[in-house]
């Protein structure tokens, strides 16, 4: 017999101005600074939230709760998310919204053809574009009856967020520089460095990350993506 999963319980209900009252979200991000940014959207849209930083620890939540939202980052430490969206499509209680999250735009039309009903480009940033990609794709019994206040606010994640995810991936390019970590560092940092407007450092990694799949030379870009980082983790990059 089909396990049944138990809702989360339900919250307050919606209102124009937190039209996400009563939802909770489950964002699947390894980055800090990304994941903080959805906090903070979701805080001011009345949701509430969890994180899962892997396709491991997001199943262990989901083999357990349902939440109402799921927001798949596209590139994960223990693989991709468009794993995780098919699964969460095909499933006989689906959530009833799913996103696909990236800094890569080009990963969008995979993750809708895996069963994502929308997407979201990094930075994620917008409290009326969040919010939008989520309510458009809600039950009209979950939705806040009326109008909704669309506001023109943006949030800023704190800045030690964005630091601790490029200590993180120093310490991966150190301990490791084979190919499936390289590709890892590269779309993380594309990710991260995008969310925090950070144009050099993205360059550089979508640099590392184009050379990686044409199988061109990567030694400079590497040691060009490591000294960024550094001087970044001593205070020596202004962002």
């Amino acid at each position: 017999m089909p396990v049944t999963l138990d809702p989360l319980p339900l919250g307050p209900a919606p209102t124009a101005a937190r039209p996400l009252a009563g939802l909770t979200v489950l964002v699947v991000e390894d980055s800090r600074f990304a994941s903080e940014a959805v906090r903070l959207l979701c805080l001011r849209s009345g949701a509430r939230i969890r994180r899962a930083d892997s396709l491991r620890a997001a199943r262990r939540h989901l083999s357990v709760y349902l939440p109402t939202v799921v927001i798949v980052d596209l590139g994960l430490p223990d693989g991709s998310g468009l794993e995780l969206i098919g699964n969460l499509a095909g499933a006989a209680q689906r959530i009833p919204v799913i996103l696909a999250t990236s800094g890569d735009d080009r990963n969008f039309i995979p993750a809708v053809d895996a069963g994502a009903d929308g997407v979201l480009s990094k930075p994620i940033e917008s409290l009326a574009v969040f919010q939008k990609a989520v309510i458009d794709h809600l039950p009209p019994d979950q939705r806040a009856p009326g109008l909704r206040l669309v506001s023109a606010e943006t949030v800023s994640p704190d800045p030690i967020a964005f630091r601790d995810d490029l200590a993180h991936i120093a310490d991966v390019l150190t301990s490791s520089d084979d190919d499936q970590t390289l590709d890892y560092v590269a779309q993380f940092l594309t990710g991260v460095a995008r969310s925090a407007h950070d144009g050099p450092l993205e360059e550089a990694a979508a640099t590392l990350a184009a050379n990686r799949a044409n199988g061109g030379r990567i030694r400079s870009d590497v040691a060009r993506v490591a000294g960024m980082l550094q001087e970044r983790l001593a205070g020596r990059a202004a962002i």
